[in-house]
């Protein structure tokens, strides 16, 4: 019998497969991507036509093991990867390995593509295969081998002019660009005072309130009642003007309001940040969940379509299908006379793709929410709203607008409402915001007036406003702002921002990214020496030349080329710049000690104020710490009767990052200190040294042991309590009191070579309660 063999990249994907196809099918899955680039200088070779070097993943070897079998017993290979460039890219190194292997000799291996994981689907795709786009694994390498030769080369550069472990990324280092101007911005805004002035009023029960939009004939902006004095000033006119006011004009208008397209990856990911309380990354690895299938009854099935994509649009059969569930679930006004169509935004999306939606609109989020687990319940829920509303009616509001006047119509104050009187979309979904706009109008519903109508003045006020700094970054304004500059790809935001978390270039506070003092020297020594491989325009330029790459249109060695042009002479120049010149920075404050200039320094527990006289002058500060700290900061406490033993000087009692200890003032010539409290002595002989005795000492982090107190001349050390007790197997001078929870605790050899253990107390049993 004929044995087709159909490769997808996770197991998951290969069990809801295995259930559509038949028994001349065989499903195996490759367990995501099967090759890298050898993670070393020279993966990429820029003098040798950008050769790229690959090698097995480590961690899949055994999948590729298990694959290459698979391919021996089957007649037909299809490979059935993600419908994306890194998919395309997979694919073809699962081709290549078996090439290698040589194992496709007189075996076709064909590429399918689907993008949401239904029987229909699924067949339809395997009925037309096709050979793998080498446009799209072009666009992949190339990507691929700009973030290494921009990682490989940058990162080292930042290890011998800022500190070791750090790393540099294309997409990563515009991104905490981003971040850190958004965070300059904030330092140096200057908040401005503003007052609005208000009058409120009532209709029989209704009260209501206006705001002052026009005083003595001028029209009021946001500015003009600028402090307390102007504010009294024009209360003060106004109140003159008696205890009635009157209508003016009333305008009434008619207003709509559409509902947004169906998710793409980027606003799946700001709408799951916004109402869900996700992660970007949580939100893709969810979305990943019900794409491959969840077992609904009778089987495994794909629950939304592919969720890496940034088109808006529906396919026919779609849009049929959530039109038809309009009909039979609501009134008629909820269904439009024809389906609603959405335009992309973003130049080079894939129309070709769905924009993410449920594979069947009548599985409801009711009827699946047993079957899945409290976040996958969440985001379908959210993608089957979205995708229903994006084609019922717009809501239809009525607006009022009153002008009313005080004393004369050179005093004019604006009271405006809106009432629902259609919810159209709105009675399933509507989008959030970041921010919500401070003008928006309100819902409340206004009294019937008419024109010339008087109304009483039941109150004349104003009220004191402080202009505002613009919010830091949240995951979803982060997210919004890289797709507005073309900054990577959606696929690769959630990464993005693990990566800058992940190396502390930045943290989360009330979910907002603020800089660290590490991201801010990264993104300085950046933006002032690879300005042109940060600046927002170029990476967005180089992504659109990756997808032209992809369409077919342009070819991939001339991209790398000329990037690497550029690139290669930039870092040739900056090679010699001194580590000084990267980490400090000269402030316009005097030293109050010495007189000379302060500066900005990143030490090892971040930035500081130091003088620049050091070592001459040993004046530093906390970089954040205000002029009010200072000054109460308590003076430092001078130890009576005892001096230095290495330099005679007086001992004073310091604070540091690891709390209060006693150090020498003759600090930096003489670095002597010692602990403030003694620390514990065991009464223990070094077994090593045979003269000294083991004390308990903290470790920097915070851990007990326990080492010689003759250290540094002996540096015998042990992490678990000695015990005065010799070891009965080898003779050691002494035991240790180790302490597990499988093991209870026992006493141990701290020879390793030994292995003598015995127990002391066996583990707690666990409570059946």
């Amino acid at each position: 019998m004929t044995q087709t063999l159909l490769i997808v990249e996770s197991p998951s994907k290969a069990k809801t497969l295995k259930k559509y196809l038949g028994d001349g099918y065989e499903v195996v899955a490759s367990y995501g991507h099967v090759r890298d680039l050898v993670p070393k200088t020279g993966a990429v070779d820029p003098e040798n036509d950008f050769a790229m070097k690959y090698q097995l993943v480590e961690r899949n070897a055994k999948h590729v093991d298990a694959l290459t079998k698979a391919v021996k017993a089957a007649d037909h290979i299809l490979i059935a990867t993600d419908p994306d460039r890194e998919g395309e890219a997979i694919a073809w190194h699962i081709a290549e390995i078996l090439k290698e292997k040589k194992l496709l000799k007189k075996k076709d291996c064909k590429r399918v593509v689907f993008y949401e994981i239904t029987k229909t689907a699924v067949l339809a795709a395997i009925d037309q295969p096709r050979e793998i786009a080498m446009p799209l694994v072009n666009a992949q390498q190339a990507r691929r081998a700009l973030d290494y030769l921009v990682g490989f080369n940058l990162s080292p550069l930042l290890w011998r002019k800022i500190r070791r472990g750090l790393s540099a990324g294309r997409v990563q280092s515009p991104a905490l660009r981003l971040i850190v101007e958004r965070e300059l911005e904030i330092e140096a805004f200057t908040a401005q005072e503003y007052w609005s002035v208000h009058l409120d009023s009532h209709k029989g029960k209704q009260k209501f309130s206006s705001k002052l939009i026009q005083f003595d004939g001028k029209k009021l902006d946001q500015f003009s009642i600028g402090d307390t004095k102007a504010n009294d000033a024009t209360l003060a006119k106004l109140k003159k003007a008696g205890d009635n006011a009157k209508i003016e004009t009333i305008a009434k208008r008619k207003k709509t309001r559409t509902a947004a397209p169906p998710f793409t990856t980027s606003t799946l990911q700001q709408e799951a940040v916004r109402k869900l309380g996700f992660t970007a990354d949580r939100a893709m690895r969810v979305a990943q969940q019900l794409y491959e299938g969840i077992d609904i009854g009778g089987g495994a099935v794909g629950l939304i379509t592919y969720m890496r994509t940034d088109s808006v649009n529906l396919g026919n059969e779609a849009l049929e299908e959530i039109r038809g569930y309009i009909a039979a679930n609501f009134e008629p006004d909820y269904l439009p006379k024809a389906a609603v169509m959405f335009k992309n935004k973003s130049k080079n999306a894939q129309e070709a793709h769905e924009a993410v939606r449920p594979t069947s609109i009548t599985r409801t989020p009711q009827e699946m929410k047993a079957h899945l687990t409290p976040d996958q319940a969440k985001l379908y829920e959210m993608i089957w709203k979205r995708a229903l509303a994006c084609q019922m009616s717009p809501a239809k509001f009525d607006t009022v607008s009153l002008d009313i006047s005080l004393g004369s119509s050179k005093n004019l104050f604006r009271a405006s409402g809106q009432t629902m009187i259609f919810p159209g979309f709105i009675a399933v979904y509507l989008e959030g915001a970041d921010e919500e706009p401070e003008d928006e109008e309100g819902e409340a519903k206004l009294p019937p007036f008419v024109e010339g109508e008087t109304i009483p003045v039941d109150k004349l006020f104003g009220e004191q406003h402080f202009t505002q700094p613009p919010p830091r970054y949240s995951e979803a304004s982060l997210v919004k702002t890289l797709e507005e500059f073309g900054i990577g790809r959606p696929s690769t935001y959630a990464s993005i921002m693990s990566t800058l978390t992940h190396r502390e270039y930045v943290v989360l506070d009330k979910k907002r990214f603020m800089p660290t003092d590490v991201g801010r020297i990264v993104n300085k020594f950046l933006t002032e020496h690879f300005t042109r491989y940060v600046d927002y325009d170029f990476t967005a330029k180089l992504e659109d030349q990756l997808d032209q790459i992809a369409e077919g249109q342009r070819e991939w060695l001339p991209v790398l080329e000329e990037f690497w042009a550029g690139f290669s002479q930039q870092l040739a120049e900056k090679k010699d710049i001194a580590r000084k010149d990267v980490t400090t920075e000269q402030m316009d404050e005097a030293c109050p000690k010495c007189g000379k200039h302060l500066t900005l320094r990143l030490g090892k527990r971040g930035r500081f104020i130091g003088c620049s006289g050091f070592p001459e002058c040993d004046y530093t500060r906390n970089a954040n710490e205000t002029e009010a700290e200072r000054a109460a900061a308590p003076a430092a406490e001078v130890l009576e009767g005892r001096v230095c033993p290495k330099c005679e000087s007086p001992l004073i009692i310091k604070s540091g990052p690891y709390g209060r200890f006693i150090g020498c003032t003759g600090y930096p010539k003489c670095r002597f200190i010692e602990p403030l409290e003694k620390p514990k002595d065991s009464g223990i002989v070094c077994p090593e040294c045979k003269k000294g005795s083991l004390i308990e000492r903290k470790s920097r982090y915070g851990k007990l042991f326990y080492s010689c107190n003759t250290y540094p001349d002996c540096k015998y050390a042990v992490w678990n309590p000695p015990v005065n007790e010799p070891c009965p197997k080898c003779g050691w001078p002494l035991l240790t009191l180790k302490t597990t929870k499988r093991r209870g605790t026992e006493k141990v050899c701290p020879q390793k070579e030994c292995g003598y253990t015995e127990v002391v107390s066996p583990p707690e049993q666990k409570s059946d309660d």
